[in-house]
């Protein structure tokens, strides 16, 4: 299979953040796969800022070591390296005051797009956003993209919304959202609306349940400041998760269209019910002989933060009504892992009658590691001596089904920079749809903070705490397990 590069027209591109953690591992090395893609023009510029003091050679030097360290040697060439370097130049800028920004406008060309990521702290949007016209840099042609996280409440979330709506329209802004560039969660579309097979059963009538699980195995060292003023639910579930939610659980929209796509999912987040008390486990991973916990990563005593939160969620629709999805995601767990798990209802009548294997149907989408999804059916099982049921695995990893082309998947920051360049905002969050998952997330919060409570100890390297099991047995159901 030969794959397509779809070509884009000329642009300018500053990053702002540009020496920093984001554009070294994510952004720098994404852009340089693009380049040897064929997708970045010959006369495209990539402009890094930052207060670093720092001339172009600099940047490009640092641009270099990144991509040495996160490209494999297979996949580089020095030649390849040395021509996309060419592209950068640097400018050394004070967001918050007046240098910088006079070189910048000199820069930066009024007739090509004009692209600006804010790799910044939030804090730092309206003072960028505001210079960039005052300078006369910005222009109806510009775009900029901003990370999360896009407040920490409905508040601030909006506040948020007003500065940046007050220099650029909504067409203008990109709010990223890395898991929705990743390959496997654009497939769940696919296989959901271009195929028939699916959709008619993808109802309460024929789906016992929904698991979306989102595990790692890192603490939080190195990011305690931030973290324990976030936790998993800011950090994970009102973002990463709730939009691989609403991707399993919006209805079709009536085209590929941005606001087409957007506008389902925004209905997905209205139709949440309010989660209880009884509905909520909360963990914080505690130190072992082999790790720290999490009290010594965050460097706070007292913290009542969760490293790990499972829930139970319902959606008050005609499609999902009686459905529940269970949403987990934690640090510090046994394995790294991605997954979505879509479980089937048992047939309603079995003519095996006690039949030994039996197993419902799972269509299990993967994430991270080994991008790919797997449906799992029931046959008869080889071999003489009666009906014996075994459940088989029809698999299809990228790898596998797309030969080498499946091995190398851009990266979720590469496809969706090279979108807010096509000015495809499919993939990017509404200042409506972020408002409204805080809506939904706020009382959550409020709630558990209210009543006091504490997360469960859970260990390092274990599956989380003991009280997330329960969660799901009390509904007679079992979390998958996870693994690598």
């Amino acid at each position: 299979m030969v794959s397509r590069v779809i070509p884009v027209d000329t642009f300018d591109l500053v990053i702002f953040g540009g020496t920093g953690d984001l554009s070294r591992r994510k952004i720098l090395p994404g852009l340089f796969r693009r380049f040897v893609a064929g997708q970045i023009p010959n006369d495209a510029r990539i402009v890094g800022a930052a207060r670093a003091e720092m001339d172009d050679a600099g940047f490009r030097d640092f641009a270099t070591a990144a991509i040495r360290e996160f490209i494999g040697e297979a996949k580089r060439k020095d030649e390849d390296v040395q021509r996309f370097v060419e592209h950068l130049q640097y400018v050394a800028i004070d967001a918050t005051g007046e240098n910088g920004w006079p070189r910048l406008a000199e820069l930066i060309r009024k007739d090509v797009i004009q692209a600006f990521y804010f790799s910044v702290a939030p804090f730092l949007f309206g003072d960028l956003a505001e210079r960039l016209h005052r300078h006369g840099i910005a222009t109806a042609n510009s775009r900029i993209v901003v990370e999360k996280p896009f407040g920490r409440d409905l508040v601030s979330a909006h506040a948020l919304n007003e500065t940046l709506a007050s220099h650029f329209t909504e067409h203008q802004i990109y709010r990223i959202d890395h898991y929705l560039g990743k390959e496997t969660v654009q497939n769940l579309m696919a296989v959901r609306f271009a195929n028939i097979l699916f959709e008619p059963l993808w109802n309460a009538r024929h789906v016992d349940h929904v698991q979306i699980t989102v595990a790692e195995t890192v603490g939080v060292g190195g990011r305690g400041a931030y973290y324990d003023k976030s936790g998993a639910i800011r950090d994970m579930v009102q973002n990463h998760m709730m939009q691989l939610l609403c991707l399993i659980a919006m209805e079709a929209p009536y085209r590929f269209d941005p606001d087409a796509v957007r506008d389902e999912k925004l209905k997905v987040i209205h139709a949440l019910e309010p989660v209880g008390a009884e509905d909520i486990v909360r963990g914080q991973y505690r130190a072992t002989k082999e790790a720290p916990g999490y009290i010594t990563d965050s460097e706070n005593p007292t913290s009542t933060t969760e490293s790990y939160i499972a829930m139970k969620v319902n959606i008050a629709n005609w499609r999902w009504k009686g459905t529940p999805f269970y949403l987990r995601t934690g640090k510090k767990l046994r394995a790294r892992a991605s997954e979505i798990a879509i479980v089937f209802k048992e047939v309603p009548h079995s003519i095996f009658g006690d039949a030994e294997g039996w197993r419902e149907n799972v269509l299990t989408i993967r994430l991270q590691p080994n991008e790919g999804m797997n449906l799992t059916v029931m046959i008869k099982e080889p071999g003489p001596g009666g009906m014996r049921l075994t459940e088989v695995p029809l698999d299809m990893s990228f790898a596998d089904a797309l030969g080498e082309e499946g091995t190398d998947i851009p990266d979720a920051y590469e496809r969706l920079i090279m979108d807010v360049i096509r000015g495809n905002q499919t993939l990017f969050m509404r200042g409506d749809e972020v408002e409204a998952a805080w809506r939904w997330t706020d009382p959550i919060i409020a709630g558990w903070e209210a009543r006091g409570d504490k997360p469960k100890a859970y260990d390092a390297g274990s599956s989380g705490p003991e009280d997330a099991l329960m969660l799901l047995h009390r509904d007679g159901r079992r979390w998958r397990e996870i693994k690598e």
